[in-house]
């Protein structure tokens, strides 16, 4: 269907009041068609009409570069705590908690409907489908993305070493946690390199190009460099973004600190072990970045990576500020993510938004230095694009980008009275406001409804199958009560460490 949006305003970054218009969009197929007095003429008959009556504007879809599905079934479970104890409770290889492919549906279903009704168009899921990624739990994740309709690269977050090798001051382990230390990841290399081709193979470019593939070491510290070798390879061949989390915590920066009994990065960031393994590049989604100091900035600024700032999980879990202002000042692209729905307890990205206009605030930094709405805006748009590697295609409103679009209320509470369009955007838009969302060219949302599936239905089976699951997740997190004052004292001890720098606000 060619969708025809009349008497519109439209985003334009360029000018100074960042739009045009009023004026007509003509979506014709996945693209944007044309802009202005052609796009009436150029119309087919049978084209569905919208009005925007002079106070609807058309921004780009957003982005979200950076999620795990796997928790959306989990938002509000848990009080906050530190990385190294959430997860923990977040993500246990428990076999009694394997999802099934329907369950696996669902979840990932859940998160698809939130953000497709606030106005996301785009994700990057870096799944952990723990314990092991099973290619029909693999189809079932992709299926759900498939059928919502929103724009998804998903890649395989999946733990290679077991946890002696990705935690600092482990000297003095009793019986009962050094057995959890040794004990194996749940998958090895082979099986997750075949689960990696399964994935490329059935699903990159599915969709009409809508669905691709990503790879994902999830963090230097829990793979292998031969392991993130062949991923780099995988990448390569296909130009697929690369996720990593790294230097999110505290604890990940004393890896670095001598005597912290973490002997493998020979006093190296984790960063600086990156690059010295060559596997720095453009390609690399640098996610959090939160305990770096300038020289990683310059590494990752040298190496072309983005990053995929999540500032509402990172004050979540207490890991700290990231320096935005150094990273823009070197040129670094930076990106925008909700990260997990217990995280964030939504998925809703204009909240991340806002965030990222406010946290900054308290550097210290003169007020000059904070981050402008357009700033954040351009993270959200052009750095999302960046990160997926999608740049021109996507988070633009122009002649020939994919047609991710959301139609915005300027009549609703967060743009009246009217003052500017950017600053509205960044501090007041809650998603109250979307109107419609499409996604190459096809209405997936409208009138605060999901209606490229039955919301309504997947909603009640999402909450019937939970209500059964939900016995087996309480015994797992029991389960996990006798590690946690080991694994609490790790991260004690390095909060107590000198690591050169401090990302907390106090």
């Amino acid at each position: 269907m060619s969708v025809l949006l009349t008497d519109v305003l439209v985003w334009a970054p360029d000018e100074r009041s960042g739009m045009t218009g009023p004026t007509d969009v003509l979506v014709d197929g996945d693209v944007v068609a044309a802009i202005g007095p052609s796009a009436r003429a150029a119309a087919p008959a049978d084209v569905r009409i919208v009005d925007g009556a002079g106070h609807h504007v058309v921004v780009p879809g957003l982005v979200n570069a950076h999620f795990h599905s796997p928790a959306n079934h989990l938002k509000g479970a848990f009080r906050s705590r530190p990385l190294e104890t959430f997860m923990l409770y977040e993500s246990p290889a428990d076999p009694a908690l394997a999802p099934t492919p329907r369950e696996a549906y669902l979840r990932t279903m859940l998160g698809a409907l939130e953000m497709l009704r606030t106005g996301t168009t785009s994700v990057q899921d870096d799944a952990f489908l723990m314990p092991t990624p099973d290619p029909a739990i693999i189809d079932a994740v992709m299926q759900a993305y498939a059928d919502s309709g929103i724009r998804a690269t998903v890649a395989l977050d999946q733990p290679e070493l077991p946890d002696a090798d990705k935690l600092p001051f482990l000297d003095g382990a009793d019986d009962a946690f050094a057995a959890a230390l040794r004990a194996p990841a749940p998958a090895a290399a082979p099986e997750l390199l075949a689960a990696y081709d399964h994935l490329v193979g059935t699903w990159h470019g599915a969709a009409d190009g809508r669905l691709s593939a990503a790879v994902s070491v999830s963090a230097p510290q829990r793979v292998s460099p031969e392991y993130w070798g062949a991923l780099d390879d995988l990448s390569r061949a296909h130009d697929l973004p690369v996720f990593a989390h790294m230097l999110e915590t505290r604890t990940q920066r004393a890896l670095s600190v001598p005597g912290t009994g973490q002997d493998r990065f020979a006093g190296r960031s984790l960063v600086r072990y990156t690059a010295d393994l060559g596997l720095l590049n453009d390609r690399v989604n640098v996610i959090h970045a939160v305990w770096v100091d300038d020289d990683d900035l310059d590494l990752i600024a040298d190496a072309g990576a983005v990053v995929a700032h999540n500032p509402v999980s990172n004050l979540r879990l207490g890991s700290g500020v990231m320096p935005f202002r150094a990273m823009r000042d070197r040129g670094i692209t930076i990106a925008l993510g909700v990260d997990e729905a217990i995280c964030d307890d939504s998925v809703n990205t204009w909240g991340v938004v806002k965030q990222a206009g406010l946290v900054h605030n308290v550097s210290g930094r003169d007020a000059e230095d904070w981050p402008a709405p357009a700033e954040v805006l351009d993270a959200l748009w052009e750095g999302g694009a960046a990160a997926m590697r999608r740049t021109g295609q996507i988070g633009r409103v122009v002649v020939g980008a994919q047609a991710d679009l959301v139609l915005l209320d300027l009549h609703a509470p967060a743009f009246t009275p009217f003052n500017d369009l950017r600053g509205q955007l960044v501090y007041c838009e809650n998603g109250g406001s979307v109107r419609m969302t499409l996604v190459a060219g096809r209405v997936v949302a409208e009138g605060g409804q999901v209606v490229s599936v039955d919301e309504t239905a997947l909603l009640a089976e999402a909450r019937e199958l939970h209500a059964a699951r939900r016995p087996a997740l309480e015994r797992t997190w029991a389960s996990v009560d006798a590690l946690l004052p080991a694994y609490d004292a790790v991260v004690r001890r390095a909060a107590r460490t000198d690591v050169g720098m401090n990302r907390w606000t106090a």
